[in-house]
């Protein structure tokens, strides 16, 4: 079986993808290396030699890169945590700045203790990416999902039972509005910990091919301000907390300080704070349920 050597192809795929002006080239020529060859990233010096076929198949998936078809579409998965997630159209693909999100979460956990099987919300949770990651890592709590949109629901299902079936702590995914009054009623005044990575980009915004052409809008805009879900969601969080649970709402990074402000006008909560993003940019904002 002739063998070709792995470098210059993912030399040469660098350079294409480079000029199609995407914007991690390098990695992502690994990543579909790695892919075609059935290894991790990490361990493709371990396997410095291509077959014919598996060149032919590389060059074919670094074409649609540079098509600008998302890298998770064409290896069919996206990571959260330690867990990676079937990904594909219908379903927003979850980013790297969400794991500060989960991050966050299993902090409260943590520094909440173990007195109780805590009962954790996921708010518009797409694949099921931070619920399944959650209880991943937290095999003791309750996690419950909402997700309204069909489609990504089917994923979420999808990466859900696959989880269960790998031995993880079912999650309860539910169908629902996270903006109407009664959605996820039975758990008034119970949850411990809520995370939210809603639809928040404003209308009018200018977003790379990857996202604007392949992530469905509905998970991605949220009205002219990005705050049409984000809004009437304050709500259904403060219902939802128990007295001194905690949240933490995803959001656009012109809009730090308007999520905050939701918070507080509230007169539900205290400890409202801002955090950033490694970049240093505002990315989502946590505050601490009062008791009424």
């Amino acid at each position: 079986m002739s063998r070709v050597s792995l470098r210059p192809a993912v030399l040469e795929a660098v350079g294409q993808l480079q000029a199609a002006g995407v914007h991690s080239p390098h990695t992502d020529a690994e990543f579909l290396a790695a892919h075609v060859l059935g290894v991790q990233r990490s361990r493709l010096a371990l396997v410095p030699m291509l077959t014919a076929e598996q060149l032919v198949e590389f060059r074919k998936l670094v074409d649609r890169r540079a098509e600008r078809v998302p890298l998770q579409h064409l290896t069919g998965v996206a990571a959260m945590g330690e867990i990676d997630l079937a990904v594909g159209p219908g379903v927003f693909v979850p980013r790297p700045e969400t794991e500060l999100l989960f991050a966050w979460a299993l902090a409260q956990l943590e520094a909440a203790g173990r007195e109780h099987p805590p009962i954790v919300v996921d708010l518009c949770t797409g694949s099921g990416a931070l619920a399944l990651a959650i209880a991943h890592a937290r095999p003791d709590a309750q996690v419950y999902a909402v997700e309204i949109d069909p489609v990504a629901r089917e994923w979420a299902r999808r990466n859900a039972d696959r989880q269960a079936a790998d031995g993880d702590t079912p999650i309860h995914l539910h169908a629902g509005d996270v903006t109407e009054p009664n959605v996820l009623s039975p758990l008034n005044n119970r949850v411990d910990v809520l995370v939210a990575n809603p639809p928040y980009i404003p209308e009018d915004a200018t977003l790379d091919p990857e996202v604007a052409d392949h992530d469905p809008h509905r998970a991605l805009f949220g009205g002219t301000d990005g705050l049409s879900v984000i809004a009437p969601m304050i709500g259904t969080i403060t219902r939802l907390l128990r007295a001194d649970g905690v949240a933490a709402v995803e959001h656009d990074d012109t809009n730090g300080s308007q999520v905050a402000a939701l918070f507080a006008d509230t007169g539900r909560f205290t400890a409202i704070v801002e955090h950033p993003d490694l970049a240093g940019r505002p990315r989502f904002v946590a505050a601490r349920r009062t008791a009424d």
